[in-house]
């Protein structure tokens, strides 16, 4: 009995990577009109090269990359950057298709929502927040909350445990096989992988379920899986 469905936030819920892509792009423009020497291919993957060592949510990729480029921090082209990346940031940052009727589905079904995300604490809240998705999930665990990632089971259990249900009463919902698949099915949760959100050309997920669109978990729940409530 489905209980209770886990999400992972970026590139299942929040379409991450073309928010990243955009905010970066709108931040070298501006270094490049604030006076960087530098072209729009090459900043780009100097940048890249950075987030590939210190993971992509490195929140001081400019002071690097300035650094490393001019031997110092030139404010006039580190302001112009920032600026232009939250703008673009907020611009882009949207909901794949159907997030909102899936979750809204969800919870007329009774069933418990969490997120569990590798993200720092306060990228994680900053994005559901302006996502107005803040209020709808019962728990969301980030990095900070357990100090491991996934595929650990550590955030996998801590989750089953906020939720109050037992693995074989939660799904998992994620892009990332390696992660999201592997540490929920050690801990015995069945597995949804995100097709739609996969940036790694993935073509075995392990998962139970693959989906090409959020609003299959729906039919999962109410026709591949038998589901309870939150009264039990």
């Amino acid at each position: 009995m489905i209980k209770a469905v886990i999400f992972d936030l970026d590139n299942t819920l929040v379409d991450f990577m073309r928010m990243k892509e955009a905010a970066i792009d709108a931040a070298v423009d501006a270094m490049v009109d604030a006076g960087l020497r530098m072209s729009k291919q090459e900043a780009k993957e100097e940048i890249y090269k950075i987030y590939e060592e210190e993971g992509i949510e490195y929140q001081r990729v400019f002071d690097r990359f300035l650094n490393e480029q001019l031997g110092d921090i030139n404010y006039k082209i580190h302001a112009a950057a920032i600026v232009a990346y939250r703008k673009a940031r907020e611009a882009a940052l949207v909901l794949y298709p159907h997030v909102n009727m899936t979750l809204t589905g969800l919870v007329k079904r009774g069933i418990k929502l969490a997120v569990l995300s590798d993200a720092p604490r306060l990228q994680a809240w900053l994005r559901l927040c302006s996502l107005q998705l803040h209020h709808i999930f019962d728990f969301v665990l980030t990095f900070e909350d357990t100090g491991v990632h996934k595929p650990s089971e550590i955030p996998f259990r801590k989750v089953l445990s906020l939720l109050k249900v037992a693995p074989l009463e939660a799904l998992m919902v994620g892009d990332w096989p390696e992660r999201d698949m592997v540490g929920a099915k050690n801990v015995g949760i069945k597995t949804v992988f995100a097709r739609y959100g996969d940036t790694f050309g993935t073509r075995q997920s392990g998962a139970d379920f693959e989906i090409d669109d959020i609003s299959e978990i729906l039919e999962i729940i109410d026709n591949k899986l038998p589901r309870g409530t939150k009264d039990g």
